[in-house]
């Protein structure tokens, strides 16, 4: 189930209404509930978490992310499938359900590499960023099997004022290696407005980057897309990579900057591996993949001599 998808409508009242995250998970408990005690087994496959950003408490809000969770257990749910969560301690609520946190570092290399002919992938000439500290481990991660060195951007926040519910940040001070004329490769879990990410590539232009792209699981653009555009057209950043996990606007599949991650196939992997009761360890750590493909990538130019 995508929560994030807004496309969806229903009539009420004689109005239009689209579909909120609550309106899909709403139908998922109710899909639970139909069929509970006839399944052999009920997995919950939910890329984008249902208020995956509510997970820890530093004022007095709710815990949302965690009740989720607890309900579709209660409901009968046996195993919880997710992409890129935002804090995968999240499933110390379910500690007695199988929780399956997978990454999407393999189809952002394999549709780099694709679609980008000329880049040289080493620490010489490439550069891993975080662009906070919450996203620091897949950038290390990533930064590790491609053989190149990571860089973070704190975010320096005026906590004295409150700004559309959150304090708003001052600057974005880099903590890492030269990026003078290197590829940068900015990994985060999600794109929201954009203001964030867009931030850190301007910082990484003028700091004399040679091409920077932009790679987060999930494209949300909650302002819409009039910010990346101009971004673009003023050459902030190169390219901006999303999978299609959740819904992206048809708009956006047109932009020269986008390249879609599809992770159709590995998705139905996954499914399959769940029907036949075989171990998902093989598909966790993507790694092996990873090294075999950029291989490939590197020995081209040899082949292509050797020919």
């Amino acid at each position: 189930m995508d929560v994030c998808n807004h496309s969806l409508t229903y009539k009420m009242f004689g109005y239009t209404n689209y579909m909120s995250p609550d309106d899909h998970f709403q139908d998922l408990k109710r899909i639970i509930s139909a069929a509970a005690g006839k399944a052999h087994r009920i997995n919950v496959i939910l890329p984008f978490m249902y208020e995956g950003r509510q997970h820890k408490r530093s004022g007095r809000e709710s815990l949302d992310c965690a009740s989720a969770l607890r309900e579709l257990s209660n409901l009968g749910m046996d195993n919880f499938i997710t992409f890129d969560a935002h804090d995968p301690r999240v499933m110390n609520s379910i500690p007695l359900k199988g929780f399956d946190n997978f990454t999407s570092s393999f189809q952002f290399l394999r549709t780099i590499l694709r679609n980008v002919p000329d880049m040289i992938i080493d620490k010489h000439h490439a550069l891993v960023i975080s662009p906070d500290e919450g996203a620091l481990d897949r950038a290390v991660y990533f930064a590790g099997v491609l053989g190149t060195d990571t860089g973070m951007f704190y975010k320096r926040r005026d906590y004295s004022t409150i700004v559309n519910g959150k304090n708003p940040i001052v600057a974005h001070e880099f903590l890492g290696d030269n990026v003078d004329g290197k590829d940068v490769f900015v990994i985060d879990d999600m794109i929201s407005s954009g203001e964030s990410i867009l931030d850190t590539a301007k910082k990484l232009k003028e700091m004399n980057a040679k091409r920077v792209f932009l790679c987060a699981t999930f494209g949300l653009f909650t302002n819409g897309l009039d910010r990346f555009d101009y971004a673009y057209e003023h050459c902030i950043f190169d390219k901006v990579i999303c999978t299609n996990l959740t819904y992206l606007p048809p708009e956006l599949q047109h932009k020269p900057y986008f390249l879609k991650a599809d992770m159709s196939k590995f998705l139905a992997s996954i499914i399959d591996f769940s029907n036949h009761d075989t171990t998902l360890s093989g598909v966790i750590t993507p790694t092996e993949k990873i090294h075999r493909i950029l291989e490939q990538y590197n020995n081209r130019e040899t082949e292509y001599q050797q020919q």
